[in-house]
């Protein structure tokens, strides 16, 4: 349970467990799981993410897969949408994709084509803001719709790897905590 005499900031570093060398060596793996075991903790996570997204939002974007629980309750909490946006052959009716470059590689990402309509405010919000990439084609995917996108919303940033770089010129970028 979460400690109300400690900020939410502390709270929500008491509830992220750092795994090494997951998945590949070298890789820190930031586990949100126990921060979604704290009901009253996830409550107010959302809250917070909530006063950040600021008002009359249409829709709530939220990034495969962990942005999913975060955008599912976040699309509650302010009474608006929810929009999936999946990894390339997910979704099962006609999409627009967005590729990416990877490190590695390329990655795309789709949404439905009835998504988002013209003008409508939208977050975007996922767990982790990392290098950027999946949060900077969601954003041109976003654009692309015709959508405005009002702000880009985590609940952790690994500021070292700057990713909130990647969304520079775009939408305000919240983070609840930032680890450098």
């Amino acid at each position: 349970m979460a400690s109300p005499g400690l900020a939410l900031t502390d709270r929500i570093r008491a509830r992220i467990r750092e795994i090494p060398d997951f998945p590949r060596p070298g890789i820190n793996f930031m586990d949100i799981t126990p921060l979604l075991a704290d009901g009253e903790l996830f409550g107010e996570v959302i809250d917070a993410l909530a006063a950040a997204a600021g008002p009359d939002i249409d829709l709530v974007v939220g990034i495969e897969s962990r942005g999913f629980i975060f955008g599912a309750a976040l699309a509650y909490r302010l009474r608006c949408g929810f929009v999936p946006v999946r990894k390339p052959g997910k979704l099962p009716f006609r999409t627009h994709r967005v590729d990416y470059t990877l490190e590695y590689g390329t990655d795309g990402l789709e949404a439905h084509e009835d998504a988002i309509a013209p003008g409508m405010r939208v977050v975007l919000v996922d767990d982790v803001l990392a290098t950027g990439g999946t949060a900077a084609a969601t954003a041109q995917l976003v654009t692309r719709f015709g959508g405005e996108l009002v702000a880009a919303l985590f609940v952790l940033e690994l500021g070292f790897l700057r990713g909130r770089e990647r969304l520079a010129g775009g939408p305000p970028v919240h983070s609840l905590i930032r680890y450098d």
